[in-house]
Formats: C-alpha cells, structure tokens, sequence
C-alpha cells in the first residue's frame, strides 16, 4: 500500500520559518522562545542541505512603517510607532549564522514584488505577507517545478508562522518533516497533535544523518 507522508530524501527541500535578527534582538517585542537552543541547530540543518545542494528557502515577514502589509493583531501598533521587521534595517535581515556569506542582504525590492532572491546556490529568500510560507506567494509552484515532494521545516514563530505553513503544504499535498529541536515556540502537544495530518519528526542529527545518507536517519510519525 502506498504512503503518501513518507518523506523523500532526494526531493527534499529545507523551509526555514523566520529567521531573522528582530526575533532574537535583546528586549525586542518577537523575540523567539528558546532561540538560543534552537539556532545552532537550524544552522546544522541549513548546513546539511547545503553540503547536499538540496534547495533551501528562508521565508521571512518585512513590515512596511505604513502598517499596510501587517497582520491585523499587530497592524496598530506599528501603525503607532512599533518598529520591527522593517525593510532595510538589521533587524529584518537573516541572522547572521545563517546565512551563506556575511554580505548577503535583502532586497525588499526584489522581494516584495514576489520573486526569489537567490543568496546561494540553489538557495532563495521569499517573503510571505501572511503567517503561511504558502499565502499569496509563488512557493508552490517553485517546488512543483523543482519536483520537491517533501519539505522539512525548521525556524522560529512556530506558533503563527510555522504552524500555519504546516498546514498549507499539507493541504497542497507535500510531505513533511517537523524538526522540533530546530523550532521555538513549539511545545510538545502542539507537534504532537500534528501526528493525524501524517506529518513526521526528526531531530536535527537524526535529519542531517538522513539528508547525507550515512547513519540511520530514523524518521518517525508525530
């Protein structure tokens, strides 16, 4: 019988939720839960994709000073002044460990137009205007056109971004791999409830070992 959540190593692409300096600044309104624990192991994993050439995509938020483009629970308050994730600062751009070079710098041009910024091979920045990876973005048809089946996601918000990403893939199909040591703001029950969409867990050396082949790389269901 087939199953159709297994995941498949060789069409397999990384999603890394948020990843951004904002979440991780002293004393910033975002700042993640548990991102000290969480980095180094998302850095591992965008590591091991690279080492595998396999494609990662980085999905950040940008919010315009207007307020124009963010979400409705905070559309007032930085309407009223709250500044983060703002195209061009330092607090919108990738954490610096993950990133491929140290010069690399968003283009909030390029990537409010809804197009891929390239900062590596077979590597790209897109920016959702939503909680979801998928939400009005050219995501899916990216993958669909690299053939990617399954993808494996790592980052911060799990709460919001993460979570909402989860289920956009699973309603277009994809199959997935949470890493919950690479996640912050994921509590135990909220991954765990996850098991009926058929979504599967790894934790990052159990992922790396999987992505290069060399080790058991055992793959669970939530």
């Amino acid at each position: 019988m087939a199953n159709y959540c297994v995941p498949e190593k060789g069409k397999a692409a990384l999603l890394c939720i948020s990843a951004q300096r904002d979440f991780v600044a002293p004393g910033s309104p975002v700042r993640a839960c548990g991102w000290p624990s969480a980095l180094p192991n998302i850095v591992q994993l965008v590591e091991s994709f690279r080492a595998q050439q396999a494609p990662i995509y980085h999905s950040v938020r940008l919010y315009k000073a207007d307020g124009s483009n963010v979400d409705a629970c905070r559309r007032q308050a930085v309407e009223e002044g709250l500044r983060i994730l703002m195209p061009g600062t330092l607090g919108a751009e990738l954490i610096d460990e993950l990133k491929p070079s140290k010069e690399v710098r968003l283009d909030p041009e390029t990537l409010f137009a809804g197009d891929f910024q390239e900062i590596g091979r077979n590597e790209y920045v897109h920016y959702r205007p939503r909680w979801g990876a998928f939400h009005n973005t050219g995501l899916e048809d990216r993958l669909r056109a690299q053939r990617i089946t399954t993808l494996v996601l790592c980052g911060f918000s799990f709460s919001t971004g993460g979570r909402a990403s989860v289920y956009e893939a699973s309603a277009r199909d994809f199959r997935i791999v949470l890493v919950p040591d690479a996640l912050c703001n994921a509590t135990e029950d909220a991954v765990q409830e996850l098991g009926r969409m058929g979504i599967y867990l790894m934790d990052t050396a159990n992922c790396a070992a999987w992505m290069a082949g060399a080790g058991p790389g055992s793959v669970a269901a939530a």
